[in-house]
């Protein structure tokens, strides 16, 4: 058996809505001839290819016609998997998105992800101002799919011992905890997002969560029902609920913790390149590994997904990034989502420019292309592959009259960047 290391995670919580005020207020204060620092300009896309890159023989790119994205009936038609990244969890991930997109030729990021912040229940139950422009963005494309980690307790990533957790999550299955998961609900259908992902209580099988299965697998599973069932029965709400283990057998065989199929709509995998010197047929065929999942969920009936993947404990594998890339072609998860942050990421990480390359050529330039309806003869051409791209760099570049002003982070987060002042805004001349 091999032990595996827990993955940190930073998430920090939404700061106060104040913080708008003193960011305009600073916008105002550093005098004229200053600012905000817009989105990065990703490098010169290389030219379009002529075929996708790691696409199925006769695979159409998109969702197919009829089919709802990100369900089972788009995933079976053959088309490229639905898919997009973790960039930021708050307002930063969405601006990102689009820049991300740019990057890859304007393939289509069709999956916005982000986390519930899992310090207090408050957040938990989605606090006015955090949702609203993930719900934006979900809502003004059609073809969108929200997907949303939920905790499925306060105090998540705060080192809670065994002994507790085992009473919070009896406490949870005697439904005292029912009413956070009641006010979630209400405020996705508010926002006009019914339809979002809500990946419950992910990496349940590990130690890292206060959510976690292995002190009473069985009052967790009686717990996620509570929860599932009371979410569903707030009128207009159309969710599906994503259980989603990490990799591998890690504290607990997360068989064991599945809750049954009745509440159940997609069986996902959080799929990290780990633990160190692993190679990727042994992540497929290890117990509980990447084999075991599509089994799995095939037995249940159940698609799948990946929330999380990315590299790793192995650095830069471009092997694994391939691989990877391939078996999601291959399995045809409803989505799937990167964690693009170092060390795991490849857009914003300078420290993986193999496995970088590797997923910008494959994925560059997929979007939808619906099949033509009345079939042309055409001459068959031999596929031309993008060039290796020059490793993105995720810090924006001032311009060179422009110098940073240092405002500290608090204030960059809302304004979306730093602030510069021109350098010559004073000049007579102008």
């Amino acid at each position: 058996m091999v032990v595996r290391q827990s993955r940190a995670r930073s998430r920090r919580r939404p700061a106060c809505v104040a913080a708008a005020a003193i960011a305009a207020a600073a916008l105002l204060a550093a005098g004229p001839g200053v600012a905000a620092g817009g989105p990065v300009t990703p490098p010169a896309p290389p030219p379009a290819p002529g075929a996708l890159p790691g696409t199925a023989a006769g695979a159409a790119p998109g969702t197919a016609a009829g089919a709802a994205p990100g369900t089972a009936a788009g995933a079976a038609a053959g088309v490229a998997p639905a898919f997009g990244a973790y960039l930021d969890y708050g307002p930063r991930g969405v601006v990102r998105m689009e820049r991300l997109s740019h990057w890859l030729g304007g393939a289509e990021l069709r999956v916005g992800h982000t986390y519930l912040p899992g310090d207090r229940w408050s957040n938990i139950e989605g606090a006015p101002g955090f949702l609203d422009v993930w719900a934006d963005w979900r809502t003004s494309e059609p073809d969108r799919t929200l997907v949303l980690n939920v905790p499925m307790m306060e105090r998540n990533e705060e080192g809670v011992g065994d002994d507790e957790v085992r009473e919070l999550l009896r406490r949870g299955a005697a439904g005292h905890f029912d009413h956070h998961f009641r006010a979630l609900a209400e405020r996705l259908v508010e926002l006009n997002v019914p339809d979002t992902v809500l990946v419950l209580g992910w990496e349940m099988n590990g130690v890292t969560y206060t959510h976690r299965c292995g002190p009473d697998p069985e009052a967790w599973k009686t717990y996620w029902n509570r929860i599932v069932t009371t979410m569903r029965a707030v009128p207009g709400q159309k969710f599906r609920f994503d259980f989603a283990p990490s990799r591998g057998r890690d504290a607990v065989p997360w068989t064991r913790c599945y809750p049954g199929d009745a509440t159940v709509d997609i069986i996902g995998m959080d799929s990290y390149d780990q633990p160190r010197g692993m190679t990727f047929d042994e992540q497929v065929r290890e117990p509980y590994g990447l084999q075991a999942h599509v089994d799995f969920a095939r037995a249940h009936k159940k698609p799948i997904s990946y929330p999380e993947w990315g590299l790793f404990r192995n650095g830069d594998n471009a092997e694994y990034m391939r691989r990877m890339l391939a078996w999601m072609d291959q399995h045809k998860p409803v989505y799937n989502t990167v964690t693009d942050y170092c060390p795991h990421g490849v857009w914003q990480c300078d420290d993986n420019p193999r496995s970088t390359a590797v997923y910008r050529s494959v994925l560059f330039g997929r979007a939808e292309e619906p099949a033509p309806t009345v079939p042309v003869p055409t001459t068959p051409t031999a596929p031309t592959m993008p060039p290796v791209p020059a490793v993105p760099s995720a810090t924006p570049e001032p311009s060179a009259d422009c110098s940073p002003l240092e405002l500290g982070d608090w204030v960059e987060y809302w304004l979306g960047g730093k602030l510069c002042m021109r350098l010559a805004w004073f000049s007579r001349d102008e």
